[in-house]
């Protein structure tokens, strides 16, 4: 419980990369002895959010190489599970990514655009059929999670919302091949996007 709630705030942006949690903080604000807090610390630093220091925790800031490494898995992983779904997407499963298409196209703010595409994301690996793979990228989600480009433009979501339709429309029409190279296109924008906010802050 300890560890999905500081999970949630660290995602959330409560605990920005280079946060430096000490368990005597944490166990205060979470209303806690320090065992549970030094647990979830630990399965934390195993699973790369955070790592050990001289001051305590720290809330790790992702390198340009780090990026590239967890995009390497996510693209692959990825279009392998936009594959599936071409082939094994269910009527159910198409009115649902519509749904959720139609969510992300009227979102009013940064903050539901990025609730909605995640949706978005999630529904096309339900929509695949396969737990395992789902399971990894929901992990690698919150890698990424940690790091957002607050940088995207009108054009960059204009962009977006192509990219979705395309991977969608290869999906209803069931041909594996588009809807993978589809998915692979765009992941890859995403993290050159990515990268180039990286350069930014660092400039």
């Amino acid at each position: 419980m300890h560890y999905a709630r500081i999970k949630e705030d660290l995602i959330g942006g409560t605990y920005p990369p280079g946060t430096v949690l000490l368990e005597t903080a944490l166990s205060e604000r979470y209303g806690v002895s320090r065992t549970p807090v030094r647990e979830a610390l630990g399965r934390l630093q195993q699973d790369g959010f955070i790592e050990r220091t001289s001051r305590g925790f720290l809330v790790r800031r992702r390198t340009p190489e780090e990026i590239l490494s967890i995009y390497e898995a996510r693209i692959s992983l990825e279009s392998t599970g936009a594959g599936l779904a071409a082939e094994r997407r269910t009527p159910f499963d198409l009115s649902r990514l519509e749904h959720l298409a139609e969510l992300r196209r009227e979102a009013r703010d940064s903050a539901e655009r990025t609730a909605a595409n995640e949706d978005w994301h999630r529904a096309l690996r339900v929509a695949g059929h396969n737990d395992i793979i789902a399971g990894f990228l929901d992990r690698l989600d919150s890698l990424l999670a940690i790091y957002r480009p607050a940088f995207a433009t009108t054009a960059d979501e204009d962009r977006t919302v192509e990219e979705h339709a395309a991977i969608f429309d290869a999906v209803r029409d069931g041909d594996a091949a588009r809807a993978r190279s589809a998915m692979a296109e765009h992941l890859g924008r995403m993290r050159d996007l990515r990268i180039q906010g990286l350069a930014q802050e660092g400039s």
